[in-house]
């Protein structure tokens, strides 16, 4: 817990409501246990209580302090956070209840002039730059590698069709690392360029030798740091040819009657993505200008709850690209929660600013709005709305998804507050 948000509260209930309490639930107990012997709801008080002793006292405190701890706490003008951590209990029929406990609460802090915060607001419309880049992609991803009947020899942004082998130096236990019929790029961005050193000029049928060192940053591991020596057959010379960019390529894409609709819809998807990169960079800036300015301790309870949901992302991330469970196990999850814990508490912090900023503006979620957001969530977790929304009630979260709609909501008010 954290210190400078923690409130001690110590609750004593007078003996003779501790004893009705114990009265009430023992007679409840009497009239459902079944124990070999006796007669359903004649059994002995003396015999309910030894053997279910522990079940009644626990069901006693559960009567009796939850009410009255919230009332307490209400009393005291705070909102309390996580769960409270009990330091003393005594419980004991015919005896005050006496209980000490600790709990964390959300601060009072000032926000005044948070309406003047400011960060730049870049404009989000698409450069002619960027959408001949993303129609240059398309374009490139329509490419195809075709034989060059022409004699002559292999230059740059040709392909080479070579087989080759290749013996790890220094490493007599290696295994040889074989290729057939491999198209290698030659200057090309991902082809080492001893490589491309090696078949600038050769024409096909040629062999030749080529060695090659590894940077230790390379990304296959087995040749990171390593030379290995190659002997290579070029087989064929091949380019890449890209597609006319007309009417026909458009249509092949499907969907589109024109190069020009093509255009167009290109546009819009680049326009929309762009404004939700823009908005979505210029928020983050904006709550971390707002966190710097406003100091307040974070309760512990909150930072860790965030943290067990980012590794709950990190965990599902692993196990969609084939971690099992048991390799999870062997995770180090004390350092994976210590590495987690700046970026929790920063979320946390724009969390609580979110939530005041809702409060002061009386931002709230309509019931249209949190409708459509549970359809949503039904299409992607592929359930029905009903059996959702039976789930999140019982788990909490229908309170979580209206909680985040309503920060949301709210970061979007203060975005399009800002200054253009």
């Amino acid at each position: 817990m954290n210190p400078d948000c923690t409130r001690e509260l110590v609750l004593d209930i007078p003996a003779d409501e501790v004893s009705k309490a114990y009265r009430t639930v023992t007679g409840n107990y009497r009239k459902y246990a079944k124990i070999p012997g006796f007669r359903a709801g004649k059994v002995p008080e003396t015999v309910v209580r030894r053997r279910f002793g522990a079940e009644i006292r626990k069901d006693v405190i559960d009567g009796l302090l939850p009410e009255r701890f919230n009332k307490a706490v209400a009393e005291l003008g705070v909102r309390p956070v996580g769960q409270p951590q009990v330091t003393e209990l005594t419980v004991e029929d015919g005896q005050p209840l006496h209980v000490k406990a600790v709990f964390e609460y959300l601060a009072p802090f000032s926000m005044e002039g948070y309406q003047q915060v400011t960060v730049p607001k870049p404009p989000s419309d698409i450069t002619e730059e960027e959408f001949q880049q993303e129609l240059g992609h398309l374009r490139d991803s329509r490419a195809t590698i075709e034989p060059v009947e022409e004699d002559r020899a292999l230059k740059d942004g040709d392909w080479a069709q070579i087989s080759y082998k290749g013996v790890i130096e220094a490493d007599a236990e290696a295994a040889p690392i074989l290729g057939e019929d491999t198209l290698v790029e030659i200057g090309g961005k991902d082809t080492v360029e001893a490589f491309s050193a090696a078949l600038r000029g050769a024409k096909p049928g040629q062999e030749l030798k080529a060695e090659v060192v590894y940077p230790a940053e390379y990304a296959e591991g087995k040749l990171a740091g390593k030379t290995v020596a190659y002997e290579v057959e070029v087989k064929a010379i091949k380019k890449r040819i890209l597609p006319e960019l007309n009417d026909e390529f458009a249509k092949e894409l499907g969907g589109y009657e024109s190069l020009a609709e093509l255009e167009n819809r290109i546009r819009e998807h680049l326009e929309s993505r762009k404004k939700r990169s823009v908005e979505a960079e210029t928020k983050d800036r904006l709550f971390a200008t707002l966190t710097e300015k406003y100091t307040f301790p974070v309760p512990e309870s909150l930072v860790q709850d965030q943290i067990d949901q980012r590794l709950d992302r990190g965990l599902r991330a692993l196990a969609a690209q084939g971690m099992n469970s048991e390799q999870m196990r062997k995770l180090d999850f004390p350092r994976l929660r210590a590495a987690q814990r700046d970026s929790a508490v920063a979320e946390v912090k724009t969390m609580i600013l979110l939530d005041r900023i809702a409060h002061e503006e009386n931002i709230t979620v309509s019931e249209e709005e949190f409708e459509r957001e549970l359809q949503l969530a039904a299409i992607q977790s592929r359930e029905p709305l009903d059996t959702l929304k039976a789930r999140l009630t019982e788990d909490g979260g229908l309170a979580r998804i209206r909680e985040q709609l309503r920060r949301e909501k709210t970061a979007s008010v203060m975005y399009e507050r800002l200054p253009a």
